[in-house]
């Protein structure tokens, strides 16, 4: 999951700073595919100025800027100052002179009117505090006839979080998720991302269900391991699980995950979303 800038928890908290740290080389080869899913759908080219919103540690910002090369740039935004810290570590060992990071909020985005070619964010747009605003402000600094594209999750009914976190919630019960709280599936509905761009004043909307690849190169228990450390929606849920409950709740994960693991790698899938609209 990407970092969670406008709602929650915070991402630069001790646990999700050291989580990316620890499974970073995993988790960027299981995020991969998500990854050219967005830069390819946005369709950058040589020259573009991008803004990628919610980046955490870095993607699709760094990718987007060996698309765009030299005469282009990309700034990678989050609240997370940490986490930002990161991503410049991460392009700097590649060599990207076109990339640099901006603390900042997505709802007021401290950018000029028709700064940008195209705006960005993975798995960040279902945690706006306020998307219509956040889209409204995304909309302000995108130049005439530039697009805006997104990548979400999809429904909870799929095997990466019923394999984990649905085993937890049968155990526990109670709200999978807070009522008030960040939703990773904020926008799983079909029609509900289009809907959002729509209301900030986008035109030209698309959106479409795609099923990518989501594997995890290692065993049940290290992803279970990555799972709870990083999926901060869930830390409710995962603090109501009674000390002496772990056990038997660890080992019917990995029993459920399991099923998608070939020995070497865990092979889940991800339902996404992918939506765009023109300013």
């Amino acid at each position: 999951m990407a970092s969670q800038p406008e709602a929650g928890p915070d991402w630069g908290h001790e646990y999700g700073l050291v989580a990316s740290e620890k499974w970073k080389a995993k988790s960027a080869a299981m995020g991969t595919p998500a990854t050219e899913a967005l830069v390819e759908y946005a369709s950058p080219v040589a020259g573009m100025r991008v803004l990628d919103l919610a980046s955490g540690t870095g993607e699709p910002a760094i990718t987007l800027a060996t698309r765009v090369g030299p005469q282009g740039s990309v700034t990678a935004l989050d609240l997370s100052q940490d986490l930002l810290e990161i991503a410049e570590k991460r392009a700097r060992s590649r060599g990207l002179k076109n990339f640099r990071t901006q603390k900042a909020d997505a709802h007021s985005l401290p950018f000029p009117d028709d700064s940008f070619d195209v705006g960005t964010s993975r798995f960040g747009v279902m945690f706006f505090r306020d998307p219509s605003k956040a889209l409204g402000e995304l909309r302000r600094v995108l130049r005439p006839g530039a697009r805006a594209c997104f990548l979400a999750w999809g429904g909870f009914d799929q095997p990466y979080w019923k394999s984990m976190m649905g085993v937890v919630h049968r155990n526990v019960g109670g709200p999978l998720l807070p009522p008030d709280g960040p939703d990773p599936f904020r926008f799983a509905e079909p029609g509900s991302l289009s809907e959002g761009l729509r209301l900030a004043g986008f035109g030209s909307v698309e959106e479409q269900s795609v099923t990518l690849p989501w594997t995890w190169p290692g065993p049940p228990d290290e992803v279970w391991r990555q799972m709870k450390a990083v999926a901060v929606p869930f830390r409710p849920l995962l603090d109501r699980v009674p000390e002496q409950r772990w056990p038997e709740i660890d080992a019917e994960v990995s029993r459920e995950v399991a099923h998608y693991f070939d020995g070497e790698k865990i092979a889940f899938g991800a339902e996404v979303i992918l939506a765009s609209g023109r300013k």
